[in-house]
């Protein structure tokens, strides 16, 4: 790696996957700040030649490449964007880090915990990387920093009691494309590709989680995964929470509320949040005062990949281990994992009781009967 963590010259960046996700979220973050600070996006990788090509000519990106192997050859990236389908992170991902590039790779991190710690350990020896982080921007912005702070400070007391709600709607068209509701190309339904942000954000404010209990269902799309999902989860500090995820619901919306012993934190959005979509109400008796200091959110930083990024950057050239990364970036795949162990076996699932052996570390549908995907046919049916 040409030494970004000394700070010397521009970051040079390579987004791999031209897709939807790269187009509206990770071109947009890049290009911005590529207008603040030294960062040169120097090539994007797709399977299409069309697409890539279409893509960097649209964008001004000066070398399109088919081969990922040859663009990091050739172009030496220091921070690979990946923007591929779940089931191509894992070897994308590795790749990368053993070029000597960072990776900020697109959520879902994998399709399993395997994979995930495959990639983390791919990542440099020692300190200084390279690194892979997990695009989880919820967790990012000024609103989310601000009530972070006053929980572990408990400035507003013990959590008690938390919601965490992801009810979207998703309908045939989009379970078309290829790639959704399967386990090995997904990894899992709403509860890994679209409730994670919110788990994510909820274990961001919480701390670790202890166990958990859950359900999960089919209840519309003809898909291998769920389309709907519940959860009780138990935190280490003794706080209890409700997990809602569903693909199923026309009035959509993402929330987490957080009740505590001196007041309740809201949080009420779709796929981003400002200042203005968190609520704190505090409890009869907390004076006014305080209760005023508690909403001073301060500049408005809205939640975004750019957000995100610009940490990211700015521990890229310090050579320091960046935020959902490692350990911080495992701790959401293995709720979301635990999650689907506890549905389909109607058993209670401890945090770190899966490991290697464990049939739901390889795999999040764990071989259950019903939920596993149905064996390819052998050649005598298929004559």
């Amino acid at each position: 790696m040409p030494g970004q963590g000394s700070g010397r010259g521009p970051v040079r960046v390579a987004i791999v996957g031209t897709g939807a996700i790269a187009r509206v979220g990770h071109l947009p973050a890049l290009t911005a700040l590529a207008a603040e600070q030294p960062l040169e996006i120097v090539a994007a990788v797709d399977v299409a030649q069309a697409a890539v090509e279409a893509f960097c000519a649209e964008a001004g990106i000066p070398h399109p490449h088919t081969d990922l192997d040859r663009m990091l050859a050739e172009q030496r990236p220091d921070l690979v964007s990946l923007c591929t389908p779940p089931r191509c992170h894992r070897d994308q991902a590795v790749a990368a880090l053993r070029a000597g590039a960072w990776v900020w790779c697109e959520k879902p991190p994998c399709p399993s915990l395997e994979d995930f710690d495959a990639i983390e350990a791919a990542e440099g020896p020692g300190g200084g990387g390279p690194y892979a982080a997990i695009v989880f921007q919820h967790r990012f912005g000024s609103g989310a920093g601000h009530v972070r702070e006053l929980l572990a400070r408990q400035a507003l007391g013990r959590p008690l009691v938390a919601h965490c709600q992801t009810t979207w709607y998703r309908d045939e068209a989009y379970y078309s494309v290829p790639w959704r509701g399967g386990w090995d190309s997904e990894g899992g339904g709403p509860a890994m590709g679209h409730g994670i942000h919110q788990m994510d954000l909820l274990l961001d404010l919480l701390g670790p989680w202890a166990e958990i209990r859950a359900m999960a269902g089919r209840l519309v799309h003809d898909v291998e995964t769920e389309d709907v999902s519940t959860a009780l989860v138990r935190f280490r500090s003794g706080a209890m929470a409700t997990v809602v995820n569903s693909v199923l619901s026309p009035d959509e919306v993402s929330r987490i509320r957080i009740d505590c012993e001196r007041a309740t934190v809201e949080l009420t959005h779709l796929y981003g949040h400002r200042n203005a979509d968190w609520r704190i109400t505090p409890a009869p008796g907390v004076p006014d005062g305080l209760a005023s200091s508690w909403t001073d959110f301060g500049a408005d930083v809205p939640s975004s990949h750019e957000a995100q990024l610009r940490g990211l950057l700015a521990d890229l050239r310090a050579g320091r281990r960046p935020r959902s990364s490692g350990g911080d970036g495992r701790k959401s795949l293995e709720l979301v994992a635990a999650l689907y162990k506890a549905a389909f076996t109607g058993a209670t699932v401890r945090a770190g009781e899966i490991v290697p052996g464990d049939p739901y570390y390889s795999a999040l549908h764990g071989d259950a009967p019903g939920w596993a995907p149905a064996p390819p046919p052998t050649a005598e049916a298929t004559a």
